[in-house]
């Protein structure tokens, strides 16, 4: 099997062919490490590689399968990992150069299950410093760009995740979303990915970890790759759950007005009345906004300027006693400071717009209203999103979009926060493209337990639509 056939195929295919013979780990491992070496030079999507150490496991595998029929899932399958989750003997940095010498001592819990289920990490993804942006940069590691045109972002946080995956460098991977962090960056590169509902990964041994409860609900561990059946098959090995089969003939599905007054690009428009259309021809389609979507992005801003943004602040000025406002305007003036301004202007706007105590009294009683109410509105309805009100933009653009003192964030972001705020799973499919040629995704989103529902809804559009196309420009 060559190079590019090894690299189109997913998780589940390569696992697959591992167990029948037809594939040794040795020669996925290979081809992936092959591929990584010439395509990460232009993207800067891995940023630190276990290469020697993932031959070595490979070989032991491809020996030990021999004499061993108890091969688990993902035996001698090539991952990779983004960079806020702790891999046993690697940097845990979080692009911050004062981090830049800490080695993780012991894997994260997801990590764990990986590995006991035999896959073999290739190495860690870049991220934003702190994962506190939707754009991929920092001072330690740069700046990663979108493959399929390298002026424009991979979005962020998990952006490495999203960039190297496009181009195929691993058969699947692993990132993180609190705010979108997870499916801006699957639809700025085409790829799928999976946002698991609040409290059913494990967050152990993610940086920044978050210490209450309202942020918790919003940071999910989840799946990114190149199949639906993908992010089914991992995301049950990463909760340690099976999932309940649901039958899609008892669920309405229900998909946002093209007339929503928020932000949508035309080319988004006409491919949600394009999803419409097909999926008339099985479903009771209805164009709707669910309860509560106008009050997500607010929601989200006040949870994340709590008590998550003072960790953040101590995080980055850990070896800076000058603070955010300091720090902000020496780097405007200078660029000789250790943070890159936008994560200082981050910080210091949360600072700005943290919630009184009044507010957040408000913030508890609408959540606590709200998750008894979508509990009952989404027991058989499956909702479709955009991810974003356009497809990947220059270098910079989505940052301005979302970090302004304007507050546009609340007209840009309620896409993706409504699946944070209210905790909910949700998949990330790549449908077609803008007349760029750069990839458009939609989400599906449900309550915990129609888990199963989502995916099903997404193979159905994943066959009909473009889903997963690899980016072979650096072949």
């Amino acid at each position: 099997m060559d190079t590019t056939a090894i690299i189109e195929m997913d998780a589940s295919s390569t696992a697959s062919a591992i167990r029948k013979g037809e594939l040794t780990s040795t020669e996925a491992v290979t081809a992936y490490i092959k591929h990584i070496n010439v395509a990460n030079l232009s993207i800067n999507a891995m940023i630190e590689k276990r290469f020697e150490e993932a031959l070595k496991e490979a070989k032991e595998l491809d020996e030990q399968s021999l004499h061993n029929n108890n091969k688990g899932a993902l035996y001698g399958v090539p991952i990779s990992v983004k960079e806020s989750i702790n891999v046993s003997n690697m940097k845990t940095t979080g692009g911050l150069q004062h981090r830049q010498d800490l080695i993780a001592r012991q894997d994260a819990e997801v990590i764990t299950k990986l590995k006991a289920a035999g896959a073999i990490i290739l190495g860690k993804t870049n991220t934003p410093a702190l994962c506190f942006s939707q754009e991929t940069e920092n001072k330690l590691y740069g700046r990663t760009n979108n493959p399929w045109d390298l002026t424009k972002t991979a979005g962020g946080s998990s952006g490495g995740e999203g960039a190297l995956l496009a181009v195929g460098g691993a058969a699947a991977g692993i990132g993180s979303d609190i705010g979108g962090s997870i499916r801006i960056p699957a639809h700025f590169n085409g790829i799928i990915s999976f946002k698991p509902g609040m409290n059913q990964v494990s967050q152990e041994g993610h940086f920044p970890s978050v210490m209450n409860t309202f942020a918790e609900r919003m940071l999910s561990i989840g799946p990114m790759g190149k199949s639906v059946q993908d992010m089914r098959f991992l995301y049950e090995i990463i909760s340690n759950k099976s999932l309940k089969t649901k039958h899609l003939q008892n669920y309405k599905v229900e998909i946002l007005p093209g007339t929503i007054e928020y932000p949508l690009s035309e080319n988004m428009k006409e491919m949600l009345d394009t999803v419409e259309t097909y999926l008339e021809k099985f479903f009771s389609i209805k164009r709707t906004v669910p309860p509560f979507f106008e009050d997500s992005a607010k929601l989200w801003q006040d949870i994340l300027a709590s008590d998550h943004n003072h960790i953040l602040e101590q995080e980055a000025y850990n070896n800076d006693r000058s603070g955010v406002f300091k720090a902000f305007f020496r780097e405007k003036l200078t660029e000789r400071t250790s943070i890159r301004p936008s994560l200082s202007w981050g910080i210091f706007g949360s600072k700005l717009f943290k919630p009184n105590g009044k507010r957040t009294l408000e913030v508890k009683e609408i959540i606590e209203k709200g998750d008894k109410r979508l509990a009952e509105y989404l027991k058989n309805r499956l909702l479709i999103f955009p991810v974003y009100y356009q497809a990947a933009k220059e270098h910079g653009k989505v940052y301005h979009d979302i970090f302004s003192i304007r507050k546009t964030f609340l007209q840009y972001m309620p896409y993706v926060t409504y699946a944070n705020v209210w905790g909910l799973p949700t998949l990330t499919i790549p449908i077609g493209v803008d007349d760029k040629q750069m990839p458009i995704s939609i989400q599906i989103m449900s309550s915990i337990g129609n888990e199963d529902a989502i995916f099903r809804l997404g193979r159905l559009i994943e066959k009909r639509f473009r889903g997963y196309a690899r980016c072979s420009y650096y072949d």
